[in-house]
């Protein structure tokens, strides 16, 4: 990964970097909002980490000229505010995470790692679909023909995940983080569960399977 730590404090920023670098990934630092801004649209990163309380420019407003600008890259936003208020007007301001000070790296870490195995999102992406499955993201609904099928609101994150990762597989781990914010094995088969109900319910009955198996290594959807 290739990330962006935009952090005042010195220990802070330090703290982020050694950690990545221990884990192979490289990582530039701004100190401020405006150099932060600077080379945040001047990218590309996989990711961009932000301190909310920032000098010249602060996070929030940083974010919000970031998104009005059109940059799609996932934000993991940093800060010492903790209420739940603060964490909703964080990810209103186009936040993709938030995490609280202070923090464990293997935290952070993990949360860096879904974020930048996210498919980014564009404002026209609001249908997916593979062969004759189609899924409407604005009316939450499913079809496969002419059959409408109803998910769960778990069973319909499944399937926007798979659909948004059409033809590459995609591992139990990635699903549990993805689909459950698990960023640890809970030692049981919910994936294995709900990927059965899944697919009891859009290729059950119809002339082709969509979903796969790869043994050994996970899922994939895929157009016949």
């Amino acid at each position: 990964m290739k990330l962006l730590i935009i952090e005042d404090d010195e220990a802070a920023a330090g703290f982020i970097l050694t950690g990545l670098k221990e884990h192979g990934h490289h990582a530039d630092i701004a100190r401020d909002g405006h150099d932060g801004l600077m080379l945040a649209t001047g990218g590309p990163y996989d990711v961009i980490i932000i301190d909310r309380m920032l000098p010249k420019l602060d996070g929030l407003s940083l974010l919000k000229t970031l998104r009005e600008s059109g940059l799609k890259t996932p934000v993991l936003l940093l800060t010492a505010m903790g209420s739940i208020t603060d964490r909703v007007t964080g990810l209103e301001s186009g936040a993709d995470d938030y995490l609280v000070k202070p923090f464990a790296f293997a935290e952070l870490y993990a949360r860096l790692c879904v974020l930048a195995r996210r498919p980014p999102l564009t404002e026209t992406t609001t249908h997916l679909h593979a062969a004759d499955l189609e899924m409407d993201l604005i009316r939450r609904s499913v079809t496969r023909g002419t059959t409408t099928i109803q998910l769960q609101p778990t069973e319909f994150r499944l399937l926007e995940y798979l659909l948004r990762n059409q033809g590459k597989i995609v591992t139990r781990t990635m699903l549990l983080e993805a689909v459950w914010d698990f960023h640890f094995d809970p030692k049981t088969n919910i994936v294995e569960t709900h990927i059965s109900r899944l697919r009891s319910k859009i290729d059950k009955g119809f002339d082709h399977e969509l979903i796969t198996t790869v043994r050994g290594a996970g899922y994939t959807i895929h157009a016949p």
